[in-house]
């Protein structure tokens, strides 16, 4: 999946990819491939989850981040689980670079596939309205940007979007030297992305220690500051319980360290 960065970055838009470097983090990283059987009622995620991250640059405080699921909604006919990632920078970045961004993704209840994708982006003077429609008669995705409306493009059995692909992630147990796959899609192109349990182990935070998985994820279809980064890495924490929740975001780049923690988690499920 390719996220989206500045073509250059200066002392005025660095503070921008602290922000948007985590959300495309967590957008990016869950990207695997496994067939299961899965029903609602065993899912370790439901309506009314929210997980609120503080998001960092190096040490300074740059704003906030929200994954959070909504009541399950009927999208042309289906019903369907309603995933929100918001990014939020503080009142000082604002001064700088204002971010308001909102991502909403729309998978079956059963967690097979994406129904529908879209994306409000807000970032300084950038504006994008991004709407991915897909089209599972024909297995075809189009994405579109206010007025720009590309071609279609094929899609593979069982893609996601990134952000729902994240919560699919969820439904499996986790274990050292895993390798997974999956089919994922931005509307603009359908790859198979990797990411790779890397170890067990015990993360302090503000909120609590807690017992996690490290993920790194295949980074060779992010662009953007990750091509101009030698030796670039994502790394995410989840939980090694059965909510498989993630609870730290770190990155190292050309630009320098960006970490988002977990500040606040409600809703989750018993």
């Amino acid at each position: 999946m390719k996220a989206v960065f500045p073509d250059g970055y200066n002392s005025n838009t660095t503070v921008l990819l602290c922000i948007t470097f985590i959300i495309s983090a967590i957008v990016t990283i869950f990207i695997f491939s496994t067939n299961i059987q899965a029903v609602e009622k065993s899912f370790p995620f439901y309506p009314g989850e929210k997980l609120i991250f503080q998001l960092k640059w190096t040490l300074v405080p740059a704003g906030e981040g929200i994954l959070e699921i909504l009541p399950i909604e009927t999208i042309n006919g289906v019903n369907a689980y309603h995933f929100v990632l918001t990014a939020r920078s503080n009142s000082f970045i604002d001064f700088f670079y204002k971010v308001r961004d909102r991502i909403d993704a729309y998978t079956d209840i059963e967690m097979t596939h994406t129904i529908l994708y879209k994306k409000k982006q807000r970032e300084g003077k950038t504006k994008r309205n991004v709407l991915v429609y897909f089209n599972w008669n024909n297995n075809k995705a189009r994405y579109s940007n206010m007025k720009n409306v590309r071609e279609p493009i094929d899609l593979l059995k069982g893609s996601f979007d990134p952000l729902s692909a994240f919560y699919y992630i969820r439904l499996f147990d986790l274990k050292e030297k895993l390798t997974i796959e999956r089919p994922v899609t931005d509307g603009k192109k359908c790859i198979i992305g990797r990411a790779f349990v890397i170890k067990r182990e015990t993360l302090k935070l503000s909120i609590g220690t807690y017992d996690t998985f490290l993920i790194e994820p295949e980074i060779e279809h992010v662009g953007g500051v990750f091509e101009k980064s030698k030796n670039a890495k994502i790394q995410v924490w989840v939980t090694a319980d059965k909510r498989r929740m993630p609870v730290k975001i770190k990155s190292k780049v050309v630009v320098g360290s960006f970490v988002g923690e977990l500040v606040s988690a409600t809703g989750l499920e018993k």
